[in-house]
Parts: C-alpha cells; sequence; structure tokens
C-alpha cells in the first residue's frame, strides 16, 4: 500500500486528475447505483474549497499592503487596465462569434428559486453596498468585494505596525495558502466525485444535446485564450508571447477547470508569479483582485446565451445594440462576483436590452446550469490562466523598456 501511495503521490497533479476523471466517468456509466456514495467526495471538496478560499483572499491581501514599501513601485494600473480591456474583448469576441455562427435554443428548462438583478444600476449598487458589507459576514458569505476591500483597508492601516505584526500576518498569509494546496491535493477524488454526479444525474446525452451552443461557447474562450490574450500580450513584451500563454494555460488554466473556482486558484497563480520572478509586492495584490474582476470567460458565457436567446426569439439586433451588449457583458462580468449565482444569473439582465421577457431569459439560465459543468470549469481556466497572464505581461513591460532580459522557462 504503501509504494502504491509513493507511486501516487510521485505522479503530477494533472495526471491525478485526469485519472479520478476516468474513473467517475466509468463508474457513473456502468455501476451508478452501487457508485453512489463517491458523491459525498465531491460535495466535501466543493465544500472545503468554498470555506477556505475568502479566508485566503484576506489575508493574501492584507498581507501583501501592510509589507509594501513607501517608493517601491508596483504595476497595478497597467495590470488592471488589462484586465478591464481582456474582459471586453472578450465580450466582444462572443457577440460577433455568435453572429457569424447563430446558434437557437430549445427552451424546456427553468432555472427555480434565482433572482436575477432588475438592472446595470442594481448589479452596480450591490457593488457598492458589498464594498461596505461586514467583514465577518463577507467572510461568511464568500463576498469576495467585500473581502477585497476590507483586506485593502485594513492592510494599509497596518503598514505602521511593528515588524512582529506583519510577520504574524505573513505567517497566517502562508498557512492559508498551504491548506489550499493541501484540499487541491486531493482534487482527484473531488473530481471523481463531482463528474459521477454529473453524469449520472444528467447523462452524457443531456450535454450532447447542447453540442452546438457548447461548441460555440468553448470556442470563443479558446480564442480569447489563443488569439486574443496573444496579441495583448505581444503588444506589451515585443515577442513571442505563446511561451508565457501556454505556461499560463498549462500551470494555471488546467488546475482551474478542474477546480472550478479562481478564489482556490490563486496559490497556484502566486506560485506561477514566483517561478516568473515577477514582483511579489505587485503579484500578491493582482491575483486576488483578477480573481474578483478578470472574468473574461463570464464576459464570453453572458453574451453567447444572450445572443443565442435573440437568435431562438428571431430578434433583430443593430450593430450598435451589439457594441452595448459587448460592453454591458464586460461590466457584468466584473460584478459577477457581487451578485449570488455568478455569471449565470446576469443573463436576464443581458436579454432585458432587447426586451427578452424575464420568465423567457429565466429559461436560458436554466439550460447555462445544464451545461455548466463544461461552461463553468472552461469560463474558470480562462479567467483564472488570465489573472497570471496579464500580471507577468504588465511586468514584462517595464523590464522591456529597462532593457531586462525576458527568459520564459
Amino acid at each position: 500500500m504503501g509504494n502504491i501511495l509513493n507511486k501516487w503521490n510521485q505522479l503530477s497533479l494533472v495526471k491525478r486528475i485526469i485519472i479520478g476523471l476516468i474513473v467517475g466517468i466509468i463508474l457513473a456509466v456502468t455501476i451508478p447505483d452501487i457508485a453512489k456514495p463517491i458523491i459525498i467526495l465531491g460535495s466535501l471538496f466543493v465544500g472545503a474549497l468554498k470555506a477556505i478560499a475568502p479566508v485566503l483572499v484576506f489575508f493574501l491581501v492584507m498581507s501583501a499592503i501592510s509589507q509594501h514599501k513607501s517608493g517601491h513601485k508596483t504595476n497595478m494600473k497597467a495590470i488592471i487596465v488589462l484586465y478591464l480591456f481582456g474582459t471586453f474583448l472578450a465580450g466582444l469576441t462572443a457577440v460577433i462569434a455568435s453572429f457569424l455562427f447563430p446558434v437557437n435554443l430549445t427552451l424546456a428548462a427553468s432555472a427555480e428559486n434565482v433572482s436575477p438583478p432588475g438592472g446595470v444600476v442594481e448589479v452596480l449598487k450591490s457593488l457598492m453596498l458589498n464594498v461596505v458589507d461586514n467583514p465577518i459576514r463577507a467572510l461568511y458569505n464568500a463576498n469576495y468585494i467585500g473581502i477585497l476591500a476590507w483586506a485593502v483597508l485594513l492592510g494599509f492601516a497596518l503598514r505602521s505596525a511593528p515588524d512582529s505584526t506583519k510577520i504574524m500576518l505573513v505567517n497566517f498569509s502562508d498557512a492559508t495558502s498551504d491548506i489550499v494546496k493541501w484540499v487541491i491535493n486531493l482534487a482527484p477524488l473531488g473530481i471523481m466525485g463531482l463528474v459521477f454526479d454529473s453524469i449520472a444525474t444528467n447523462g452524457l446525452t443531456t450535454l450532447l444535446s447542447y453540442g452546438k451552443l457548447l461548441i460555440l461557447l468553448i470556442g470563443c474562450m479558446l480564442f480569447v485564450a489563443l488569439v486574443i490574450n496573444p496579441i495583448i500580450v505581444y503588444l506589451n513584451i515585443r515577442k513571442n508571447p505563446y511561451p508565457l500563454v501556454f505556461k499560463c494555460l498549462k500551470e494555471s488554466g488546467i488546475t482551474a477547470f478542474f477546480t472550478r473556482s479562481s478564489a482556490a486558484n490563486i496559490p497556484v497563480n502566486m506560485s506561477l508569479c514566483e517561478k516568473l520572478g515577477l514582483d511579489r509586492d505587485t503579484y500578491s495584490v493582482s491575483i486576488p483582485l483578477g480573481a474578483t474582476i478578470n472574468m473574461a470567460g463570464a464576459a464570453v458565457t453572458i453574451s453567447v446565451l444572450t445572443l443565442a436567446a435573440v437568435h431562438t426569439l428571431n430578434i433583430e439586433v443593430d450593430i450598435a445594440t451589439a457594441f452595448i451588449l459587448s460592453v454591458l457583458s464586460a461590466v457584468c462580468a466584473c460584478g459577477a462576483s457581487g451578485v449570488a449565482g455568478g455569471s449565470l444569473l446576469l443573463i436576464p439582465l443581458a436579454c432585458s436590452l432587447f426586451g427578452i421577457p424575464n420568465d423567457i431569459a429565466i429559461k436560458v439560465v436554466g439550460v447555462g446550469f445544464i451545461i455548466g459543468v463544461l461552461q463553468d470549469s472552461f469560463e474558470t481556466a480562462l479567467n483564472s490562466s488570465t489573472d497570471a497572464l496579464f500580471t507577468a505581461a504588465a511586468e514584462f513591460n517595464v523590464w522591456r523598456k529597462e532593457g531586462k532580459e525576458i527568459n520564459i522557462k
């Protein structure tokens, strides 16, 4: 048994996850009734990630800002611009693709017990209220906007604290990062339970019935990851961007795909930034921030599903309205973490731009929940890998201007 465990631990996390994925599929197809108890593994895995991720973001950001030395330059402004610009281009890409390859939906599915926001003003109001939320309640409800706001404020307030206090914050930050790494190491078992539950409950045919929609969604996300993002990176580093793009997709995107949590993937991105030799004062803030506002995948989801509903109902859309949808999807995507349910619950808001009734829009949300197994995985992989990618691109841009060598191993 000891030898088997040693050999198992010697495998890379990605290989172990793939094994768990395959085992989950086989069990769901062959003996779903007998293997049903393994569903608890998926629930425990997701529960553990949800529990530790808010604490991780809180201590990481607070510790990073409290340690910041006056006069030390960071690239936060450039990184935030890249986050917002990349999210907008992702939404625009999805809009263009949806017109080139229109998809019609079978709106039989519905989403129960959901309360989508009534307008952009409501989304922005929700975000502002989340900023001033009680810090304990923000941690309890995983309100990342509120967590981020309180972490920043406390970080600035603690900049004049004694060194012993700052060391304690670093210790808490490192400890929570280690706990997340331990949880992620259990991903193969968690993924096995999640995949088994999904296939045993919905079946493979349910996913395949929405094949065209999935192909469009995933195609847009791959285009953003492999074409749009490399162009943005090239404009910053002025050299072949693909070694950096592929490194971020391999080391960050794959784990994010299976954990389906940008916040839980923060330690992976932090480790990647450290390997790339980036400034810790910058990436220790930009990575948690990106997990909150850098939502290219969410912008794609909102745009594609909204326009699928538009095509299904034969609604005419002009160029100006399509452009407004790109902007709206980007704004909504950045606010997705401030709304319970994430990007899917913001679809009715985008649908209202075209006069689509709320009861029909909710059915579109229902379709989103059905394909959520793959949609959410690809969305999170794009979102999280881009956090590290744009953080690196902004700093490499500074290196280039200073004449430093950019070596991506």
